[in-house]
């Protein structure tokens, strides 16, 4: 039975410590702020790309939708900037996700992905829909990853 318990306190530790580590992770604003080129949606496993016509205030409607979201604050960049990256957390375990939105013309480009893991179980799909329906736009349907 000691063994046990012995095992049991080891693995809650082990757990702990693991949190611990995603939620204190050091963040470099540079490494997050940035947008790989893309002209059209795209999914994938541990994100995905939107383009949307938004108009040339696209980016600053979207800046007020992702600051009012909940467990979402700004990384980095600004609406002046033409570049914004928020940083949203999960509930409970405080795994982030990352979202980096790009003025281009009237086209508003976000990139929404993960930073700890495989795959974001369509997470920053659904999020990045909600946000954009909220700024009026309708989103693509949410593909199947891999599709």
């Amino acid at each position: 039975m000691g063994r046990v318990m012995l095992f049991a306190w080891m693995s809650i530790a082990a757990v702990m410590v693991v949190i611990g580590l995603i939620r204190l992770a050091p963040v470099d604003p540079l490494d997050w702020n940035t947008q790989p080129e893309f002209s059209e949606d795209k999914t994938f496993r541990g994100g995905v790309f939107r383009v949307v016509r938004a108009g040339p205030d696209g980016l600053a409607r979207f800046d007020l939708v992702a600051s009012a979201a909940p467990r979402t604050k700004l990384l980095a960049g600004s609406v002046e900037d033409g570049l914004a990256t928020y940083v949203t957390r999960t509930k409970f375990l405080g795994f982030p996700d990352y979202t980096t939105a790009r003025q281009d013309g009237d086209l508003l480009k976000v990139y929404a992905r993960l930073r700890f893991g495989r795959s974001d179980l369509g997470v920053n799909g659904a999020r990045i829909a909600d946000w954009l329906s909220k700024m009026g736009i309708q989103a693509m349907p949410e593909p199947t990853p891999g599709e």
